[in-house]
């Protein structure tokens, strides 16, 4: 019996992507369990900004687009599709969502779970595209390159960045500090080492073992105090929010560079504004914020000496085919019966197993 996918992209992880990954990965099944038949769905973002859709975040589409997209399907394939308690409701015959995202924050995972749904994930995806964005705004904001490259373009030779007070941070033998060393955080200290950086991270789910000759552990106190250049790759948790504020950033030596390129509700970005405003930090450099798009009164858009992106670290065109690639192998694993790799609600599979029994 053949097995109806929806492959629901959008316009960066397209539905072609999708659908072909699919079919790639489960070419060998028509002699085996069978096989599968795609169809494909187009969702607006990022031309539409995600957002809520009824209980879950950061989604894409509406409930009644997925609803009749999923209708008699078994297995669903997204990026921001929405799995709401609503949606599951209306396709009982679902049975696998896999979300080609680093989290499934777009599915209601409880309700899932209620409805015996397995929903997997791709974490990883975007670890190399980030880690190259963070490289690059690290290099933008320590020798000011937008700004220079603004005033070229304006017809002004600023010959006046040579006057030492002026002058840019150098990577080679500068301490650069990591608050956080996962998938993205470890590819930055590799770079940073060939750079020639002395690399501190500060992570406490990372054993100092795993660090040895490439970077080293140390209290975020004392990576604050030492590092000129600071750079936060963790996630978002009720310890983490707010992580760095204004004692944080006075902390850090004067001249010093900040980064973000993981969750605006790390920073206090006000605090940042006073520190670049007094010239405590040398400058700064941004994709994500705490609200996004970014509000026309924010003062980030007016500080000196920052440089932001929008939102985008994640983005190429490799990210979309490895995101693609990894939701594919979880459809070909289910449907061959064996392990999924990033299932966010296992205990659906055992419950499944234990009725076979």
């Amino acid at each position: 019996m053949r097995t109806t996918v929806v492959a629901a992209g959008d316009h960066f992880v397209l539905p072609t992507l999708l659908a072909d990954a699919v079919r790639a990965e489960t070419s060998d099944l028509d002699s085996d369990v069978g096989g599968v038949d795609v169809r494909e769905l187009t969702l607006p973002w990022p031309h539409v900004p995600f957002g809520e859709v009824a209980e879950v975040r950061e989604a894409s589409g509406d409930e009644d687009t997925m609803i009749e997209a999923l209708r008699g399907a078994r297995i669903g394939v997204t990026q921001m599709g929405p799995l709401t308690e609503r949606v599951l409701d209306a396709c009982p015959d679902l049975e696998l969502f896999c979300v080609s995202r680093g989290g499934p924050v777009n599915v209601n995972i409880e309700a899932a779970t209620r409805h015996g749904v397995a929903v997997c994930y791709a974490p990883g995806r975007n670890a190399a595209a980030t880690a190259e964005h963070t490289i690059a705004l690290i290099l933008a904001a320590a020798r000011r390159i937008p700004e220079l490259h603004k005033d070229i373009r304006a017809g002004v030779w600023r010959g006046d960045y040579y006057a030492y007070e002026n002058c840019g941070i150098e990577l080679e033998g500068t301490t650069v500090g990591l608050v956080g060393y996962g998938a993205i955080g470890s590819r930055v200290a590799r770079a940073l080492n060939a750079l020639g950086s002395r690399v501190l991270v500060h992570d406490p789910y990372v054993a100092a073992d795993a660090l040895t000759g490439v970077a080293e552990a140390v209290a975020l106190q004392d990576l604050l105090a030492q590092s000129r250049i600071v750079s936060l790759h963790a996630r978002v948790t009720p310890e983490t929010e707010g992580m760095i504020g204004r004692a944080q950033i006075a902390a850090m030596p004067q001249g010093s560079v900040l980064v973000n390129c993981a969750r605006g509700a790390l920073v206090d970005y006000e605090a940042v504004c006073d520190a670049l405003e007094s010239g405590h930090l040398f400058g700064a450099a941004f994709d994500v914020f705490p609200e996004e798009p970014v509000p026309a009164d924010s003062r980030l858009l007016t500080a000196p000496n920052v440089v932001l992106t929008p939102h985008v670290a994640g983005a190429s065109r490799e990210v979309a085919h490895k995101a693609a690639r990894i939701v594919a192998a979880e459809v070909g694993r289910y449907l061959r019966g064996e392990p999924l790799a990033h299932c966010a609600n296992p205990e659906v599979l055992a419950q499944r197993s234990a009725h076979t029994r």
